[in-house]
């Protein structure tokens, strides 16, 4: 019944059905399309803040068979990029960084937030050939891997892709390599 006491006539009260319904299928949508998982920020936006802090956060965290390693706010591994060695500057751009984004900080912020497990000490950061600051950790500039699709993977440990081997960092600054 309406505010006035009167059915509305059965085909306003069909479109207002049907409004609703698309709206609540919309919303539907929208939520469950995200299920609560990390969405990627496109690269140069500040990150949001994943469960453990903010997205460039660094901190130690078990990953699988890996043991504890160096991860984000999101709980997502961070590795390092081999060539990246000489002299502590990334070496990954263009089609790399686009499949290996670098740990950078949003612009308005100068340091990483550094998260329990990892050594402050070894935490720094490296101006990028875009200009950007990216985040490193024993002097090696950090990257994600686009494979890793939620928390707590590592598929891109021991991988030989982009002119080079990647690798999950554990909280000395170490390379981790899987099976030995």
């Amino acid at each position: 019944m309406s505010r006035m006491g009167v059915r509305p006539a059965p085909e306003n009260a069909i479109r207002t059905s049907a409004r609703r319904a698309a709206g609540v299928i919309l919303i539907g949508l929208v939520v469950g399309g995200c299920g609560g998982a990390h969405i990627a920020v496109p690269t140069g936006a500040a990150p949001t803040t994943g469960p453990q802090g903010p997205g460039y956060m660094v901190h130690a965290h078990r990953v699988g068979s890996l043991g504890t390693v160096i991860t984000d706010g999101y709980d997502e591994t961070l590795y390092l990029f081999v060539p990246d060695a000489a002299g502590g500057r990334s070496t990954c751009v263009q089609s790399c960084a686009a499949k290996w984004p670098p740990l950078s900080l949003p612009a308005a912020v100068t340091q990483p937030f550094v998260g329990p497990g990892a050594q402050a000490a070894l935490v720094g950061t490296t101006r990028r050939a875009d200009g950007r600051i990216q985040v490193t950790y024993a002097g090696w500039p950090l990257y994600h891997y686009v494979g890793d699709t939620e928390a707590g993977q590592a598929t891109g440990e021991g991988l030989n892709d982009s002119g080079g081997l990647w690798y999950a960092v554990d909280p000395s600054g170490h390379a981790v390599r899987a099976g030995g």
